[in-house]
């Protein structure tokens, strides 16, 4: 199976502007440096019927987003494009970005932008501390862009933040989403094995095969070496991983790729259907079908994992505090049709 990608950028394409501090850059400009390179799309794959969210409360999404500006925090729903958000805000959770809304990575699957990060804000572990209190949040998950820029890589900002929001929430549990640390990791690992989360999460995004046209920057056996390490020296901490499919990785790779996350004692595992943020970001090679996701869940199932949440519109934070109580993976929203269509449904 190919991937949508090329090796040279269109000769109509302008050169892709500078980074320049607290600038964002987005679309081409973000992906135009990475060494494969992205083809616009020009006409998207049409979407599948399992492609559907749950709408809920317009209220409750509002109050989410103005509590969210009144402490000048971000959140990896709005940044990232999360096809979630309205379900989430709705039902009371977010996932808080920290450490700004600037990622120095340019990996052409996300809608986070790129570019050279302000400097860190002190009151931000404060002002996440005060919005988890004030939103009565029993579970919150944490996750940054990546920060190359810092000596920590910011571990020592998740950490200032995990103290904040205990002092303020003792009962509420913190999962961290964190970046890879790559060239920081011991001191990363050292600030955040003493100063411990309840789920350390890890995302490995795709398999190692894509790795150079997906995940720049990054390194696949780096971010499965960070996941046992943690987990060697925190064994009483779960760890838990994500990736997506739908990138133009085989199904044999994905089981390869749960084979790899068993090895290195992961706990919990979400897989989720790639999206395509917009025309310049990296396209859909495929639907998943939701029959797909389900070997996936029975494969982790079969080879021991606590808990494997897999399906169109499964995200690392999706529902995480469900997943961590261990209940079982919302099923996917069919139509009455399209079942019937598959001989899921009698006359």
């Amino acid at each position: 199976m190919t991937t949508a990608v090329q090796t040279h950028v269109p000769a109509a394409r302008a050169k892709p502007k500078k980074a320049v501090q607290g600038e964002k850059l987005r679309g081409y400009d973000k992906v135009a440096r990475i060494p494969i390179k992205v083809i616009p799309t020009v006409e998207a794959k049409k979407k599948p019927d399992w492609i559907r969210v749950k709408m809920s409360s317009p209220a409750e999404v509002a109050r989410i987003k103005a509590k969210l500006r009144e402490q000048k925090l971000y959140t990896v729903c709005e940044e990232a494009a999360c096809p979630n958000l309205a379900q989430c805000f709705g039902d009371g959770t977010a996932t808080f970005m920290i450490m700004g809304d600037i990622c120095t990575r340019r990996c052409p699957f996300c809608d986070v932008a790129h570019g050279r990060p302000n400097n860190l804000d002190p009151d931000e572990p404060r002002h996440t501390a005060e919005t988890i209190q004030g939103l009565g949040l029993k579970y919150a998950v944490i996750t940054s862009v990546d920060r190359d820029d810092l000596k920590d890589g910011g571990a020592q900002h998740f950490v200032d933040v995990l103290n904040e929001s205990r002092a303020l929430s003792p009962n509420c549990l913190i999962e961290i989403l964190v970046p890879d640390f790559r060239g920081r990791m011991d001191v990363a690992l050292d600030l955040l094995c003493e100063t411990a989360p309840d789920v350390f999460n890890h995302n490995i995004e795709t398999v190692p095969r894509l790795y150079k046209a997906f995940r720049p920057g990054s390194d696949y056996q780096h971010s499965l070496d960070l996941l046992k390490i943690y987990k060697a020296r925190r064994p009483d901490i779960a760890t838990k991983c994500g990736f997506m499919v739908g990138l133009g990785e085989t199904e044999e790779e994905v089981y390869a790729l749960l084979d790899d996350l068993k090895t290195h004692d992961v706990d919990m595992i979400t897989i989720g259907q790639y999206l395509q943020p917009s025309k310049n970001h990296a396209p859909v090679d495929r639907y998943v079908h939701p029959d797909e996701f389900q070997r996936y869940m029975d494969y982790g199932k079969k080879i021991g994992f606590f808990s494997i949440w897999a399906g169109p519109m499964v995200r690392s934070s999706y529902f995480a505090d469900r997943q961590y109580y261990g209940e079982d993976c919302p099923a996917p929203i069919r139509s009455k049709k399209a079942l019937e269509a598959e001989g899921k449904l009698g006359c």
